[in-house]
C-alpha cells in the first residue's frame, strides 16, 4: 500500500498535493480527480459504462475525510461525494498523470465536449 505521507489541500489552485515516503510528490487539480472518481456514477459498473466527465474545469474540493487506514473520501464543490480513493489509486493517478490526462482531453475532443461549464 503506498499511503501518503502528506496530504495537502490547496484551495486557491485547486489542487490536492500528496508525498510519499518514496520521495514522490503529486500535485492533482480537483478537476482531474473529479473526472477520474472510481464512483460507479463515473466508472459505470463495468468496461465501457464510463460516463465522460464535462464542465468540470472550476470545480474545487470542499471536503476531505479520511476512511479508515486505506482511502480518501473527497467532497467536491458539485456536490460530487461518492467513490473511495484508495491510497494506490490516488498513487497511480499522480503516476500516470500525463497520459491518463491526455487520455480525457481527447475523449472530450472526440465528443465534442468542453472541459468549461455551460451557463
Amino acid at each position: 500500500m503506498t499511503q501518503p505521507t502528506e496530504i495537502i489541500l490547496h484551495q486557491q489552485s485547486r489542487t490536492l498535493e500528496l508525498a510519499y515516503e518514496d520521495g514522490a510528490r503529486h500535485h492533482l487539480s480537483a478537476e482531474y480527480l473529479r473526472v477520474y472518481s472510481p464512483s460507479a456514477e463515473v466508472r459505470g459498473h463495468g468496461v465501457g459504462q464510463e460516463v465522460l466527465q464535462v464542465g468540470k474545469q472550476a470545480v474545487g474540493i470542499t471536503a476531505l475525510d479520511p476512511v479508515g487506514q486505506y482511502a480518501l473520501k473527497i467532497t467536491f464543490d458539485d456536490g460530487h461525494d461518492s467513490g473511495l480513493y484508495t491510497w494506490d489509486y490516488l498513487y497511480g493517478l499522480g503516476r500516470d498523470e500525463e497520459i491518463l490526462w491526455h487520455n480525457y482531453l481527447s475523449r472530450l475532443e472526440q465528443a465534442g465536449a468542453s472541459r468549461q461549464a455551460k451557463g
